[in-house]
């Protein structure tokens, strides 16, 4: 393909990928339905990396080929079709991770809760009544820190980090995600110590009340079936499934006996807005006074924010001091490049006027009733 053909197909592709989706959305059949939207996903990826000027692959490998399903089982799969599973999964979902615990700022108790975990996962000489949490469930508001807190683990123990988001394995390939699972789970045991994080769980966890493609079943049953295999199977391998959800309570009860470890990831205190506020300027290189530290996360908890929103909050405070000190900045972009990077940027001490005009423009997502709600259930299901 011409990189002039690129934008044409790419609208080709995103346009064909909203019609099938809205054709699925009047498709009665839940099996048919459920097949015409993963095809619309899959042109909309497609479609997107056309765009950015990605040829994507005309045809699969032969491992990667999808299997003949025949009434939701199994025919006629390809020789060396593991292989290609697993091949997949070190190529794309296993990330590298530098984050350790001193990068996150607060949940010490939580951090603690995970640390012993781990520690006595990889001691050896042990009493076998002696056995460490496999999986953790990590709830909470969003943007509280659960996907970092997966990564410290991940950092600090020097272990393969396999970052998932469960919508990541559903829409790849029709009929195969199951295939998926058990090829992240074979890889983790072969690159042990790993930890597997699955974002987004109560994607396919769902309780028996709610709407779930039969694809989500077939995945959940794989999974769960990894998870209760890892209780005996390699003990000498070590792999710590750690899953996330900000909707704990639309998970299915046999989904969360697996996950035993359930750690509700709350909002920061004062302490740990303070902690997290230092992380993001302080300890970047920037000045900030203690007292104007100290109002700043009292105003963090009292608007409800997650670690998340306090970085934003500090990101845009810093902007306003560089605007503030750099005024012809946006000129210098039609300058020559060299110019650009021998710019001496001026840069002062943060105030409280920076963080004004931020605060006016960073909104928490979390209301009071959430806060509740999130309580309620680690109150009634929460183990850490």
């Amino acid at each position: 393909m011409e990189a002039e053909d690129y934008p044409a197909a790419a609208d080709a592709f995103l346009r064909g990928s909203m019609a099938i989706g809205k054709l699925a959305k009047v498709t009665e059949n839940e099996k048919l339905r459920e097949k015409r939207l993963t095809l619309a996903k899959n042109y909309m990826q497609v479609g997107k990396e056309l765009k950015k000027g990605i040829i994507p692959v005309k045809s699969k490998p032969k491992e990667y080929k999808r299997s003949k399903e025949v009434h939701g089982s199994t025919i006629g799969t390809e020789p060396g079709e593991e292989e290609g599973f697993e091949k997949y999964v070190e190529q794309n979902l296993i990330a590298t991770s530098r984050m350790t615990w001193e990068n996150i700022g607060g949940l010490n108790s939580v951090k603690e809760t995970i640390k012993e975990s781990v520690v006595l996962s990889i001691i050896e000489e042990k009493p076998e009544a002696i056995k460490p949490w496999k999986g953790i469930l990590l709830f909470g508001p969003p943007g509280t820190g659960k996907t970092l807190l997966a990564a410290a683990t991940a950092g600090s123990l020097e272990a393969t980090f396999f970052n998932v988001k469960v919508g990541q394995i559903l829409s790849k390939y029709f009929g195969e995600s199951s295939k998926l699972v058990s090829a992240l789970y074979s890889v983790g045991r072969k690159k042990s110590p790993s930890i597997v994080f699955l974002d987004e769980f109560d994607s396919i966890a769902l309780s028996r009340s709610g709407e779930v493609a039969e694809s989500s079943r077939r995945v959940l049953s794989t999974l769960l079936s990894e998870l209760d295999g890892l209780q005996d199977k390699d003990s000498g391998r070590y792999v710590l499934t750690m899953a996330a959800t900000n909707t704990p309570w639309d998970i299915d009860s046999a989904v969360l006996s697996r996950f035993p470890k359930r750690i509700h990831i709350p909002l920061p205190d004062k302490e740990a807005c303070l902690e997290i506020i230092r992380i993001h300027t302080i300890k970047e290189g920037l000045k900030l006074d203690e007292q104007i530290l100290d109002e700043i996360a009292v105003r963090c908890t009292e608007n409800l924010f997650a670690g998340r929103d306090i970085a934003t909050l500090c990101n845009d405070a810093i902007w306003n001091m560089v605007r503030s000190e750099n005024p012809a900045l946006g000129s210098l972009a039609d300058k020559p490049v060299d110019a650009i990077q021998e710019y001496r940027l001026g840069v002062r001490e943060l105030t409280a006027g920076d963080f004004e005009k931020s605060f006016e423009s960073v909104r928490s997502a979390v209301k009071a009733r959430d806060v509740a709600r999130y309580d309620k259930w680690a109150e009634e299901y929460g183990s850490g």
